[in-house]
């Protein structure tokens, strides 16, 4: 049976990412300064502007303008023509302290919010993530580190690919297509311009195999993009929540992460529910893997655990779940322990999936030997 799925990653200059990145270096240097501080933050960008808003609870000062501006100019947004740059950009603040009864409910050990919480794995790409995902993510990446190191020097900091994947009885058999929205200065020809972006970024991240005569590439196909960034469409922490997860093959819980200390489920919770499915898949118990995690305000434990396999399952379902309540921490405070989370560590998510990303705690394998007392 044949399936197609789809995948979506934007560059580090698309508004709405610009966003996202403020807020988790915010969140960033909150940290360094006092690692249990409570921020909520939500970032606003559009042309010459930026918004700051939300909730704090810290013994730490930190300057936001300057993290704000620092932020920009390392994505690029330097130049006034850009329509947003980092030293001409107004940067407003609208931020209150936390609520005292949000407080008074996260005081123990109990959740920071409500939220339904997904992690999911798959024997697919070496990282245990979809191919879809993983393939999108590799393109916007590279495009941006050629942009900044001037290899492509006439690219500009926004863009999108949208890649769509042929499936077959559950497993990637081939790319159907790839299209790239590519942000570039206005000298550049389009098809000197395509002709790049296809042969030195597309075929090279592509692995042999996906890419096949049916394969449509598509680079600017509605023409040329010059226009772009905050100034042609204002961008908000939170709007690729999809992109920031599994792509389309794995479920949504909805919530955004960015911005949001680990106290917060829908982010911690989140990070530990990936990391549970990357056991299950890498341990040979199914080859794909959803965890879903409910969790309610206030209180220490969650209120609905579950694992689907789809059908892929090498071990019986109540074995498996009894396994996994023993041997991971699953309320809010020893999650935070057990990760390691009041570290600075956001900012590297906030771009380009956070997941799949070897170097951060929760794609770490540290409790497989245990889970195999328990399931082999």
């Amino acid at each position: 049976m044949y399936s197609l799925r789809m995948a979506e990653s934007v560059t580090e200059g698309h508004p709405d990412k610009v966003a996202d990145q403020i807020a988790d270096a915010l969140l960033d240097e909150f940290i360094k300064r006092d690692p249990y501080s409570k921020v909520s933050l939500e970032i606003m960008v559009t042309t010459g502007l930026v918004m700051v808003g939300g909730e704090l609870s810290t013994e730490s000062f930190v300057d936001i303008p300057r993290t704000v501006r620092s932020v920009i100019k390392e994505i690029g947004y330097t130049r006034p023509e850009l329509g947003f740059d980092a030293d001409t950009c107004a940067v407003v603040q609208s931020i209150d302290e936390q609520s005292p009864e949000i407080a008074l409910g996260i005081s123990g050990e109990g959740a920071g919010d409500t939220a339904i919480v997904v992690g999911y794995a798959t024997r697919e790409a070496p990282n245990l993530m979809p191919w879809s995902i993983t393939l999108a993510h590799k393109i916007t990446k590279r495009i941006s580190e050629y942009r900044k190191i001037g290899r492509f020097p006439f690219l500009r900091p926004d863009g999108k690919v949208l890649i769509a994947m042929i499936y077959e009885d559950g497993k990637p058999l081939f790319v159907q297509s790839i299209v790239a929205y590519v942000h570039h200065d206005p000298d550049v020809s389009l098809s000197n311009l395509r002709e790049l972006i296809i042969e030195e970024v597309i075929k090279k991240e592509i692995p042999e195999g996906f890419l096949n005569e049916k394969t449509v590439i598509k680079v600017n196909p509605s023409g040329r993009f010059v226009i772009g960034g905050p100034v042609a469409d204002t961008g908000l922490t939170g709007r690729k929540i999809v992109s920031d997860a599994y792509g389309d093959i794995g479920l949504s819980g909805g919530s955004a992460f960015s911005g949001k200390d680990p106290t917060k489920t829908d982010r911690s919770g989140s990070y530990l529910a990936r990391m549970i499915a990357k056991h299950v898949v890498a341990g040979g118990w199914a080859d794909r893997c959803l965890v879903q995690i409910g969790y309610a305000f206030g209180l220490s434990e969650p209120v609905a655990f579950d694992v689907e396999t789809f059908g892929t399952e090498k071990v019986e379902k109540e074995k498996l779940l009894r396994a996994l309540k023993e041997v991971f921490p699953l309320s809010p405070a020893k999650i935070i322990d057990f990760l390691d989370l009041r570290k600075p560590i956001y900012r590297r998510t906030s771009v380009y999936g956070h997941f799949g990303k070897e170097e951060l705690p929760w794609e770490k394998l540290t409790l497989l030997d245990r889970l195999k007392e328990l399931l082999d």
